[in-house]
């Protein structure tokens, strides 16, 4: 099902490029006269320092993983290939000169193999004839070069990158042999030559940058023929892809894709923890840029990218502008995480894009819940993710929780426990955390983490469904009589009592009691209510109106608490943040009325 979803991909995507040649990028281009004299090196880098890209070609593919052997690309390679140049290894082992006199050689042979002559490949003939090893080495940009080692393109002067000839291509496409095993395409289940080795995937974080491989079996059989023990993967007597027989054009074509949708400009690329993500739709839709808006930051050297979009897609959900198409179009999330040179597959999720859109605009609308003006509205993935990791840094999230909550927004299913445990924890471990510059107390439960403990409890009551109990509202709920709930509320109203009778003062109840009020109340709110009582008296003297608002909101929220608990469990817990966070952005962002 995954192969032939990226071969659909594939064959929608006219600008992919066909089979037998692929997209990339070559940061080094060596020029030749007519006459296929090296000429110079040309640097096709843009940017500055760390941002520099090199520029994207299309060059013949070599269709197939090199492995350990000795396999040339046509007419662009690196410089071992190219002149026979040894480059020295991290090991310090000295270079393998009769393995690169080889490379060399097969250089030559594979653009021999060319069939038909026109007059680019002649240049390119010309030039193979020559030995360039010491003039390169006095090119101005050969240190650079040598010490990238990366793959250099053969280019002539007025003509352009060799493999931008036309009837060159026509001549490599004609050329390429059809040797290989017959059989049928597991992907296509047409007959067809079965890929030995798969092309190179790149793109996935963690994996070998030389590439990895979705379905592999590199092995040969070593023993079998002469009485010794045939390994396993190797039933039948099969060797490599012939276990698992798939065609060099559906090869070729998932492979493109792959390489396609994991490369590093890519909107349809997302890093879930340790899992590099990629979704795509059987065709074109909006839906394809509207998940990775929701999922993810824009980069750190461009904060502004993205942003707006993010914003108006964040706004629609908001004013219910947003239109989920009607639509029963396949939609596709891929989950892909590196397992040595091979690649592992951590999720697959197969919906609509009608599906999809409805479940992403329920996840915005749990989230939903008040907050300042002075705050972005917009809730994406990573966002949350840094809310619950110490220090809001990406090393420190705790794993397996990026992809169990992405699993659950889009199964449309409860949110996982560890999420809200990571909230609950966070904010516990920061109830007293200070701003580094200016030294003032910040909020413990933020935007977030409110949002977060919102969306957690109400998706689980949602589909647990324990009696008749209310969902948690976006702003303040005074017929709320949960415990948890009110409690929140009720410190919320202890603490700003506090900083009114106070002013200016550095450090709240909040400080030392959050904690302990929040798990065990009976033991916290027994000392709490007795200091208020000494900052209602002072209120009572300096700021009368204040003392009667306090009273009358401390009544209001006492009314329906009989007595306070021992302890909490985890739900309250969080509808303790909850009140806690409703009623103090209640009390802090609109004046108290007068009496």
């Amino acid at each position: 099902m995954i192969l032939q979803a990226l071969k659909g991909y594939y064959d929608r995507k006219a600008e992919l490029p066909r089979e037998g040649w692929e997209i990339k990028e070559i940061p080094f281009l060596v020029l030749l006269n007519q006459d296929g004299d090296f000429v110079g090196f040309e640097d096709t880098r843009e940017g500055a320092g760390k941002k520099r890209r090199a520029k994207k070609f299309l060059v013949p593919s070599l269709g197939e993983k090199k492995g350990n052997g000795i396999k040339s690309n046509l007419l662009w390679e690196n410089i071992e290939y190219m002149f026979n140049i040894p480059v020295p290894t991290e090991s310090k082992k000295a270079p393998d000169i009769a393995r690169v006199q080889k490379q060399h050689q097969e250089f030559i042979h594979c653009i021999a193999a060319i069939g038909g002559d026109c007059e680019t490949l002649k240049i390119v003939r010309r030039f193979l004839d020559k030995a360039f090893s010491e003039v390169v080495k006095n090119d101005r940009l050969w240190s650079e070069v040598f010490k990238l080692n990366q793959s250099l393109l053969l280019s002539i002067i007025d003509r352009g990158p060799v493999a931008n000839d036309a009837e060159l291509r026509r001549m490599i496409d004609a050329s390429r042999p059809l040797s290989g095993n017959k059989g049928r395409c597991l992907v296509t289940g047409r007959e067809d030559t079965i890929t030995a080795l798969e092309p190179p995937v790149k793109g996935v974080r963690g994996a070998n940058s030389s590439g990895a491989s979705l379905v592999s079996v590199n092995n040969k059989i070593t023993n079998g023929t002469n009485g010794g023990a045939v390994p396993a993967f190797a039933s039948f007597m099969k060797e490599q892809g012939n276990n698992s027989p798939i065609g060099k054009t559906a090869s070729f074509a998932y492979t493109t894709a792959l390489n396609h949708l994991l490369g590093k400009e890519s909107q349809q690329k997302l890093q879930v923890a340790d899992a590099t993500t990629i979704f795509w739709s059987e065709k074109v839709t909006s839906l394809e840029n509207d998940v990775f808006f929701f999922f993810s930051d824009p980069p750190k050297d461009d904060p502004d990218r993205n942003t707006e979009a993010v914003k108006t897609l964040y706004d629609s959900i908001w004013n219910g502008s947003y239109i989920v198409p009607d639509d029963s179009t396949r939609f596709y999330v891929l989950g892909l995480s590196p397992n040595s040179a091979r690649i592992a597959v951590r999720f697959w999720h197969v919906g609509t894009v009608q599906g999809i859109g409805d479940r992403l605009k329920q996840h915005v609308e749990d989230l939903s819940i008040v907050h300042s003006t002075k705050t972005d509205s917009a809730l994406p993935m990573r966002r949350l993710l840094r809310s619950i990791a110490a220090q809001e840094k990406d090393d420190n999230i705790p794993p397996n929780i990026a992809g169990e909550t992405m699993r659950a927004i889009l199964d449309g299913t409860p949110y996982p426990a560890t999420f809200i445990q990571a909230v609950l924890r966070r904010i516990r471990a920061e109830q007293a955390k200070k701003n580094k510059k200016s030294g003032k107390p910040e909020p413990n439960v933020s935007y977030e983490r409110a949002a977060i403990i919102k969306a957690c409890l109400n998706r689980a009551l949602r589909f647990n469904n324990p009696g008749d109990e209310k969902e948690i509202t976006m702003s303040l709920d005074r017929e709320n009589t949960n415990i948890g709930y009110r409690l929140g509320r009720l410190f919320a109203t202890l603490e700003k009592i506090q900083s009114d009778a106070n002013p200016g003062i550095n450090a709240t109840i909040r400080d030392r009691f959050y904690g302990a009020a929040s798990s065990t109340p009976v033991i916290a709110f027994a000392t709490l209510m007795r200091l208020k009582e000494h900052h209602l008296t002072k209120l009572k003297k300096e700021k009368h109106s204040l003392f009667i608002f306090h009273e009358r909101l401390i009544g209001e929220i006492m009314l329906p608490i009989t007595s306070f608990p021992t302890h909490l469990d985890m739900a309250d817990q969080g509808r303790f943040a909850i009140g806690y966070y409703h009623q103090t952005h209640d009390l802090w962002n609109k004046k108290p009325e007068k009496p």
